[in-house]
């Protein structure tokens, strides 16, 4: 018989294995899906780049309704529905504007899932005594056999495969909706309204401009990382190991991040994650060796786990209860959004001029959000340490 609280993270593990099974098909082999529909590489960045900019609305105005009403679950499984009707769509098109299009309209939907699940996820695990990194390491694992099967489909059965994924494991987030435990508190009414109580706080700014910068150095190997690799002779089988190894690193990471981050504060923890961003980016425009690419893969635990446990537990331990999801969706439209779909637009020509090299344009972001960490650790206050707030 299972207890309360371990039926509480069976259910949040399979969300997080199901929708990080759909994202281990999209980052890696998504663009390759878009390149065998007879599209550039400026065509996918524009397309790519599209998904962003809805996300500066929805991302705002759907999880802030979703706290008003006090219904995150139905907000969440709704956005998902939307998200997996647009996807069927894609394999009906061909004409450029309408990839725009739907780019745009999937982009709008799934943006809102994951800061509804983020609030509720650290509201029960922390009302439960759970470890967040312990449920959330689940999906790290499903992204990474998703990677490696993923690449092993390209490889024999082609483009086709890959849609036919994305489909399947995008159906069974929708299924892990329906059974997502829902956020305790009761409808908060207009008072949880106030967005100006987030846009007010200079913190948050910071914060979300680093961790932003950080995150949207990313937008590169996401868009251009597999073509890239292709390009210089890896086969697609090795292409998925890459993706997989980096994951691979953040699940360690999640499984240790109890005892490793209680002892410095979190815009610290972030000046880490930026430091080693950018180490990732340079090392990967110097060369796309084998062997170089192995431990730059592993940097994947401080420049993603890293910066985003640390932005997470920021907003979660400084932000009111009823803002939650607010705090979730003002971080994705204000900062991540609007960054990522500016280098997604620019990341076609970045690519097309300097192949590789293009990394060192990401490097620069990363250490651009590591100087704004390192201003947030002045206007916070020395005992906001992530183990005086756990």
């Amino acid at each position: 018989m299972l207890t309360p609280s371990a039926r509480i993270a069976l259910r949040l593990a399979f969300f997080y294995g199901a929708i990080f099974a759909s994202v281990g098909i999209f980052l890696p082999y998504w663009p390759i899906w878009l390149e065998s529909r007879g599209l550039s590489a400026v065509e996918i960045g524009l397309i790519i780049g599209a998904s962003f900019w809805p996300r500066i609305v929805t991302s705002l105005v759907v999880p802030n309704l979703a706290d008003r009403f006090g219904r995150r679950r139905l907000a969440m499984t709704l956005m998902t529905a939307l998200t997996l009707i647009g996807l069927l769509a894609f394999a009906l098109v061909s004409d450029f504007w309408l990839f725009m299009l739907l780019s745009l309209l999937t982009g709008a939907t799934w943006s809102c899932i994951l800061p509804l699940a983020e609030a509720i996820s650290l509201d029960r695990t922390a009302e439960a005594g759970l470890d967040y990194g312990r449920v959330r390491l689940w999906g790290s694992i499903t992204f990474i056999l998703m990677a490696i099967i993923g690449g092993f489909a390209l490889e024999r059965a082609g483009a086709p495969a890959i849609f036919a994924l994305l489909i399947t494991t995008t159906a069974l987030t929708l299924i892990a909706c329906l059974f997502m435990p829902d956020s305790t508190g009761t409808p908060t009414g207009a008072e949880a309204t106030g967005l100006g109580h987030l846009f007010r706080r200079l913190d948050l700014w910071l914060l979300v401009m680093a961790s932003s910068l950080i995150q949207a150095s990313h937008t590169l190997l996401y868009n251009f990382g597999s073509i890239h690799w292709r390009a210089v002779g890896h086969s697609e089988i090795t292409i998925g190991w890459l993706w997989a190894e980096g994951v691979i690193a953040e699940v360690v990471f999640f499984a240790l991040s109890a005892r490793l981050i209680k002892r410095l504060s979190l815009p610290k923890l972030l000046m880490i994650a930026g430091i080693l961003t950018s180490i990732r980016w340079i090392l990967n425009g110097l060369s796309a060796s084998l062997p170089l690419l192995v431990f730059t893969q592993g940097l994947h635990a401080a420049s993603f786990a890293l910066t985003m446990l640390a932005t997470l537990q920021y907003l979660r331990q400084t932000t009111p209860p009823e803002l939650q999801a607010s705090a979730q969706g003002f971080y994705v439209a204000v900062g991540f959004a609007p960054l990522s779909g500016l280098i997604s637009l620019i990341s076609g020509w970045l690519y097309g001029a300097a192949a590789g090299q293009a990394f060192f344009a990401m490097a620069a972001m990363a250490a651009a959000g590591t100087a704004l960490a390192v201003l947030l650790e002045t206007v916070t206050k020395p005992a906001a340490t992530l183990a005086g707030r756990m």
